[in-house]
This record gives structure tokens, sequence and C-alpha cells, in this order.
């Protein structure tokens, strides 16, 4: 299990590109099963979960062909068998999205209940009432949503909470179902947008993607096609708040500001100064210390929650006092008390951290325990004073594409080193839950 050693003190400063997006092209690399062709998926970015999804796809008889660019090559008609197994699923909750494709084009689907992060409850009891709106026959046994259905019906669905993975599950079920679909209270996410958008591509009828109402005609068959998928919004964050952090400056290429919207806002609220282009942004806090800014995480377009613990870390040295609201996941601040160890000075009551900036944290090891609490480790070791260690990053290896590559890019003394088998902290981390 590989670690990242980090010694902190050096403000960024340097030019990188960014990824395509992780929560895009899991979801699109899962329609591609919608369609009686193949279907190219460009902009495809590097990561465990990708590899995951191919594997997946790959079990089920499904042909790809990835070139030396990253661009996939899906052939779904290839495909001979339908279930989707816990050795993959459990790793991955994004896996849920074959349920809708493969109900909706191949009639049946057996998929296993979903793992991922462990950042608090997410049901899938809305996209099983959804689909069976639609008309789909679904048993949930043995640790398996098992799924038939003749061809889905069009419906008229409101989500009583707004899901991602409920919304796209749904549009994909519901692009190749008989009759209008309607869906209320939709995700708004600019990757669902992203989807609803490869979908149209391939033939699909999908209206009102990016508002609360999504209309979806269905349509015979989709045919296949090529799509790029669009830049990674939370890892051009992540590395904005990275220069910040740092006193330094950064330009990001290749990306789309105007998707980052409050994002913007906060950091320009901490005192950088903050410029954008059609495909790039840059950011330059001149050598000053951010200030503190309050934080009130929300579906989009509000501040997302895969941001939150980034600005944890940065107000952890940021000049103030500020509180950040977490209301989207009730288990989302774990990273909190591996910040304390660094010396942060962090108040936690329920879903509200209070944070009082010092002037410097320390380094120390320290163990990720979700996607995102990791870059917020690896932020606060860009400014501790000494070497920091961050154990467990297979998990930052799920949503970030060389990070430890762009970071060096950037000046950050930061490498990869393999886990000695001696190490208690590592031996600890296999035997305790």
């Amino acid at each position: 299990m590989d670690k990242l050693l980090i010694t902190g003190g050096t403000a960024l400063n340097g030019e990188i590109r960014i990824s395509g997006a992780k929560n895009a092209a899991l979801p699109i690399l899962a329609s591609t099963l919608l369609a009686d062709g193949p279907v190219t998926v460009c902009n495809v970015p590097h990561l465990h979960d990708i590899t995951t999804t191919m594997e997946l796809l790959g079990n089920m008889g499904v042909h790809l062909v990835v070139d030396e660019k990253l661009n996939i090559e899906v052939n779904g008609p290839t495909i001979r068998d339908f279930v989707a197994p816990y050795e993959l699923v459990k790793t991955m909750r994004a896996s849920i999205l074959v349920l809708g494709p493969l109900l909706a084009r191949y009639g049946r689907a057996e998929v296993s209940l979903p793992g991922g992060c462990a950042i608090g409850s997410r049901p899938v009891n809305l996209h099983i009432e959804g689909l069976q709106a639609m008309g789909a026959d679904i048993r949930v046994e043995n640790g398996f949503i098992k799924a038939r259905a003749s061809r889905l019906k069009g419906a008229r669905i409101r989500h009583e909470v707004v899901t991602v993975t409920g919304t796209e599950n749904l549009m994909m079920a519901a692009a190749l179902a008989d009759g209008t679909t309607v869906i209320e209270n939709a995700a708004r996410e600019p990757e669902v947008v992203d989807l609803a958008d490869c979908i149209n591509a391939l033939g699909g009828k999908v209206y009102g993607a990016g508002t609360e109402t999504l209309t979806i005609e269905g349509v015979e068959s989709l045919s296949g096609g090529r799509y790029c998928v669009l830049p990674d919004r939370i890892e051009t964050g992540t590395y904005l708040v990275a220069a910040a952090i740092t006193g330094g400056r950064v330009k990001l290429k290749d990306t789309n500001p105007v998707l980052l919207g409050v994002v913007l806002d906060k950091l320009i609220e901490c005192g950088a100064k903050v410029e954008t282009g059609p495909d790039w942004v840059s950011l330059d806090m001149q050598g000053r210390r951010p200030k503190a800014v309050d934080i009130y995480t929300a579906p989009f377009p509000d501040f997302p929650t895969d941001m939150q613990a980034q600005f944890v870390a940065l107000n952890c040295i940021a000049e103030g006092r500020a509180e950040i609201t977490e209301t989207v996941f009730e288990n989302r601040f774990m990273h909190v008390q591996e910040l304390q160890r660094m010396g942060a000075n962090i108040e936690l009551h329920g879903r509200v951290a209070t944070t009082t900036g010092v002037e410097r944290l320390t380094a120390a090891p320290v163990m990720a325990t979700d996607l995102r609490a990791s870059a917020s480790l690896v932020l606060a070791g860009l400014v501790a004073e000494g070497e920091t260690v961050v154990d467990r990053i297979y998990h930052i290896d799920r949503g970030y594409e060389g990070i430890e590559e762009k970071l060096g890019q950037l000046g950050a003394s930061i490498r990869r080193i393999p886990a000695s088998h001696t190490d208690s902290a590592s031996i600890l981390s296999d035997v305790l839950p």
C-alpha cells in the first residue's frame, strides 16, 4: 500500500493541465451499454475508478479498446453477462450506474449493493423506486438488486431528495423506455448535464438537463458515436486551494471556470486574485496568508460537498475563525481528527466544523479515510513544517490523476513511497475496522 511523503513549506507556482471529470466519465462509460454500436469516450482520466469500471464492463463480455491517449472504445453489444459482482461493486458506488442501462437495453440486471467511501448513507432506494415506477420487477436478495423488465414505460418520478446517481441511472433507463419520463427534483450537477449531452449525441432525447425537471422521450435505439468528457471541476478546485493554502500562483489549463461558480467566489473571499478565460483559470495569493471563509455545502449550484474537506484544510492555516457546515453527507468530517494531529484548531459539533486558523501546521503521519479527505491531508502537508506521510492513498488514486506528478510540476516536494511491511501503522490499518 503506497504512501505519499510531503515536505511542506514551498509556495506552488506554475501551470498544469486538468483531467477529465471522474464523476462524468463513470456514468458516461455506463451509458455506452445503451448503444447498438461502439462508443468512443475521450478525455477519460487515468484513475483507479475508471480501471474498475473497465474491469466491470469487461467481465460482462463488453469489448473495450484503449488507445495511447486513453480514449476508450466500448462495444456494448458484445455483452454476454448481466451481473455486476460484489468483488467489484464493493470498491466503487458508481458501479450501480450499470443497473439502468442493462435493464433498459437488455431487460435484466443483477447488481450487487454498492460500497465505496464511508462518508455517509447513500441509499439506493430512489434508484429502485424509480425503475419500479417504469415497470421493472425488482427484488433485493442475497446482497443483490435483481431486476427484470420487458421494455420500460415512461413515468413521472419525483425524488424526495436530490440524488446525482439516482438521476443519472433513471435518465439512462428512460432513454430507451416506451414513452416520456419526467424526473422532478433532479440533480443539476454539470456531470448530469454531460451525461445528458452524451445520450443526445448518440440519438437520445433528453431535455432540461441542468434544471430541476428532466424530460426524457424514449427512443427505439441509440447509435454508436464519440463523446469527450468535460473537465474535472473538483480537481480544478483542489489545485486552486493548493495554491491558496501555500500563498502561491498557478494557472490551470483545459478546464472550465464556469463550472466552479461559488468555489471561485470563496477563493476570492479568502484573498486570492482569480482570473479566468474560456478554458483556463489562474489564482495568485501574492504570498499572503488566506482569510478564513464560512462554507455551507449543498447540491449544485451551491458549494459542492466534494470541496468541503479542501476548504477545511485551507481554513486551518487561514487568518480568523470560520464555520463549515456539511449538509449533504452526515459522516464527512473524518479528516478533522487527522488535521488535528497536525496542530489544527478545529471544533466539531455534529455537521458543523469551526476552525480557528493557526500560523503553521506540523508534520505528522496521517491516514486517509475517503477520496476528498485524502486531498485535504495532502494540502495540509504542503504547508506543514517537516515531512508528512499520508497513508491509504488508494483513496486518492480513485479521483486524482497523478497528484504527486502534478503537484511536483508546481514545485511541491512530494513523492510516492512504498509502505514497509514492518510499518506498524500499516499493520494496524490492515487489522482494524
